[in-house]
């Protein structure tokens, strides 16, 4: 199974980032925060690392509330994370899969609702690459 889904773009970055945003959009999800991981560990002085790497916090508000109103828990799982860098000339655009985490809750409630989610963001995944 494994806990992630990651696919690979010939797509910059910065292109791959506008396809995830405008994709998540339409499936009523939204970037709440980008972090610019290269930047911010060359600020800290970390030279060594200089391969691009963001890091998009990602939120359906709707899911969200039902699911932490369901178990307080999942929010040590939230917001979900959609990554994006560079390896081998390549982009690559990845996920930790919804179902790995709420799996670990052993709910089957949060599972269904999870699965549910992941589809759709493997979905934005491939449609962005």
């Amino acid at each position: 199974m494994g806990f992630h889904y990651t696919v690979i773009s010939d797509k910059t970055i910065d292109e791959a980032i506008a396809f995830i945003e405008q994709n998540l959009k339409e499936n009523k999800f939204g970037v709440l925060w980008q972090h610019n991981l290269t930047e911010t560990l060359q600020n800290k002085g970390v030279d060594s690392y200089k391969k691009p790497y963001r890091i998009l916090e990602v939120c359906n508000p709707v899911e969200a509330a039902r699911v932490i109103e369901h178990n307080p828990l999942v929010g040590y799982f939230l917001p979900c994370k959609i990554t994006v860098y560079e390896e081998e000339g390549k982009t690559k655009i990845g996920l930790p899969k919804p179902t790995a985490m709420i799996g670990l809750l052993n709910d089957a409630e949060l599972i269904s609702i999870a699965e549910k989610i992941e589809k759709i963001l493997i979905d934005v995944l491939e449609k962005s690459k």
